[in-house]
């Protein structure tokens, strides 16, 4: 299994963001911040040349569970998901939960929590694709 968890869409990055956007609160979370990338670094004076776009997403029950269960687990939130570019296709892309807690601790609690997790942001890409 990859480390990341990445679908093709035939929409524009702009179109998949927003459909993002309302996938992630239909399934019970939300978008805590989106950054445009390109944007963010045109205006540093440095040219992008494909659209990326990153939202951090969460769900506050899971988010106090796993630092309940650690704390230290603080630098692994929230979830980020990517909409962006590559090769002439959209792409909406992430981390799998699985895999990022699983590098960080070995608590069986969190290993629980983050194969919930995966399962809703995986629902939440395919239903935005």
């Amino acid at each position: 299994m990859k480390p990341q968890y990445i679908v093709e869409t035939n929409k524009t990055p702009a179109q998949a963001v927003s459909d993002l956007e309302a996938s992630v609160k239909q399934h019970g979370y939300g978008v805590l911040h989106a950054y445009d990338l390109r944007q963010t670094l045109a205006s540093k004076g440095f040219d992008l040349p494909n659209a990326c776009h990153i939202l951090e997403v969460c769900n506050p029950k899971q988010a106090a569970a796993v630092l309940t269960a650690d704390m230290d687990m603080n630098i692994a939130l929230p979830c980020r998901i990517s909409v962006y570019q590559d090769g002439g296709k959209t792409l909406i892309g992430m981390v799998r939960p699985t895999v990022l807690l699983a590098s960080l601790s070995q608590s069986e609690n969190l290993k629980t929590i983050a194969e919930q997790v995966e399962k809703d942001t995986i629902a939440i890409v395919d239903a935005a694709k």
